[in-house]
């Protein structure tokens, strides 16, 4: 197990999958999403520590962090 796993966009929003262009919808989702170069917001999961998720504020092009946050700030530990 790592310390820190990486889930993704923390903005993305799945699919409707009762809409009637599901199939499509999900295959756009999936294969056509825009990959940022800057400064990103993601979600990690600490699971070697307090087992939160995270929002992590990340430059793609440097990996240099400028902030974190609970996903969640009504479970925090």
């Amino acid at each position: 197990m790592h310390e820190f796993t990486y889930l993704g966009d923390a903005a993305y929003r799945r699919p409707d999958p009762q809409a009637p262009d599901a199939l499509e919808a999900f295959v756009e989702a999936v294969h056509t999403r825009v990959n940022p170069a800057g400064i990103h917001e993601e979600l990690w999961y600490h699971g070697s520590g307090c087992r939160s998720w995270l929002k992590v504020r990340r430059d793609t092009r440097t990996h240099e962090i400028h902030g974190a946050s609970f996903a969640n700030p009504e479970t925090t530990r």
